[in-house]
């Protein structure tokens, strides 16, 4: 039985201001209804790509998206930053109205998009549980038959009678899992909140989720950048790319369009103005050519950083992960360490790993760069700079036995730190 029909769903943002900007375009739209007429912004704005540059006022977040979801179904929607997931799940969840298109639901609908949503930070987690579960649609009655196991379920026990505002975004979020999951919903949207949460507290998270749609029969979307989690949880998924619908199938074909949609290039490049610290750049050097490295071989990353004032405590940091998005390696450089201020510049990193521990696949990386005094998060690149690591006939067969571990911070050369300015391209 279909449980929830998306038809023709597409929404319309206005860039840089809030609504529609000014009131002649409210009066355009306006004499357009009075007389019949399509909205004549319908006919303008750019695709959803956050990495170019803007060549309209408007952009489409979603365009066109249509699908289906089958009662007791795990559908997991996946996609790039910006590809209009979140967008997706507040107009499934009734949050905001889409342009375009409509939304067909049998029963209720239980949403978990941001931490605390829906709560109160003055209320106690136990009244905030009531709370929540009255914007869920629930009664009071209802609340009360299952207020002590969402109590035990979310392990805040000995806070529950403690304002909110005191809680971490972790124990916030168990709450909220908790709530949204035992209030009995007919269809429950999860959009990547449990990344929040500890280990021990995703499994368990996982595991309810499992037991909803296998055990009650009830409807989960779910939306992560974990291919771990979608692969385990969800048994269908739809790719979102650039606000359109790129593929809709199987879980593990998706996960391989997914991955297979990104950016090979072995060089990223930023072009655009720089108001904040920013990676304007990242390259690996491999030792062969067509983005393929040899096993064993020492391999070089080169980043390359924006400045538009005197920073301190700057924080670099990046990952090699692998085709399924799980991280094998963590590197990182502090200024803080040092106690050393940049001036206003660009500048370039250089990290070598002498001999790495990757064995035979596909990699790529995950860019931080952030303030390590006050955490303050500059910028982020995601799944960038694509390589594989392969077995050449070469390479003699002692290195057969190193295994997928690893690489400790104290293998890895990072050159010098010096100040290095280097010229924009």
């Amino acid at each position: 039985m279909i449980i929830l029909k998306a038809e023709n769903i597409s929404k319309q943002y206005r860039l840089g201001l809030v609504g529609t900007g000014t009131i002649s375009h409210d009066l355009n739209r306006w004499w357009a209804r009075v007389r019949g007429k399509e909205d004549p912004f319908l006919k303008v704005g750019s695709v959803n790509d956050r990495s170019t540059k803007a060549d309209s006022d408007y952009v489409w977040a979603l365009r066109d998206i249509n699908f289906e979801v089958k009662k007791g179904e795990v559908l997991g929607i996946i996609g790039k930053n910006g590809a209009g997931k979140s967008t997706l799940l507040k107009i499934l969840s009734r949050v905001t109205g889409p342009t375009t298109g409509e939304i067909k639901t049998r029963g209720r609908i239980a949403s978990l998009l941001e931490v605390g949503t829906g709560f109160h930070p003055e209320l106690t987690g136990r009244e905030n549980i009531y709370l929540n579960g009255a914007i869920l649609g629930m009664s009071k009655a209802e609340i009360r038959a299952k207020e002590h196991e969402i109590i035990e379920f979310s392990g805040c026990e000995r806070y529950v009678d403690t304002p909110v505002k005191r809680y971490s975004s972790g124990m916030r979020v168990r709450l909220a899992f908790a709530v949204a999951a035992h209030l009995e919903p007919d269809i429950l949207v999860i959009d990547e909140v449990l990344a929040v949460g500890d280990a021990e507290f995703q499994k368990k998270a996982i595991g309810k989720m499992q037991d909803i749609s296998r055990g009650d029969g009830r409807t989960v979307l779910f939306v992560s950048h974990d291919m771990n989690a979608v692969s385990v949880l969800t048994n269908r998924v739809i790719v979102l790319k650039n606000g359109k619908v790129d593929f809709e199938g199987e879980t593990d074909e998706g996960i391989k369009e997914y991955l297979k949609g990104e950016n090979k290039q072995l060089k990223y490049k930023y072009e655009g103005e720089i108001n904040k610290p920013k990676i304007i750049g990242a390259e690996i050097k491999t030792s062969l050519p067509n983005n393929i490295h040899e096993f064993g071989k020492p391999i070089k990353f080169i980043f390359s950083i924006g400045l538009p004032y005197v920073m301190e405590h700057l924080a670099l940091s990046f990952q090699i992960i692998d085709e399924f998005s799980v991280p094998i390696t963590h590197s990182w450089i502090f200024d803080a360490d040092k106690d050393k201020t940049r001036e206003k510049g660009n500048y370039q990193f250089q990290c070598i790993y002498p001999n790495p521990k990757l064995y035979m696949g596909n990699y790529s990386l995950v860019v931080h760069l952030s303030n390590s005094r006050s955490k303050e998060k500059f910028d982020f690149l995601d799944s960038v700079c694509h390589f594989k690591i392969q077995m050449m006939k070469t390479i003699r067969s002692e290195y057969h036995w190193q295994k997928n571990t690893c690489k400790y911070i104290e293998d890895v050369e990072w050159d010098t730190f010096k100040k290095d300015e280097i010229e924009k391209d």
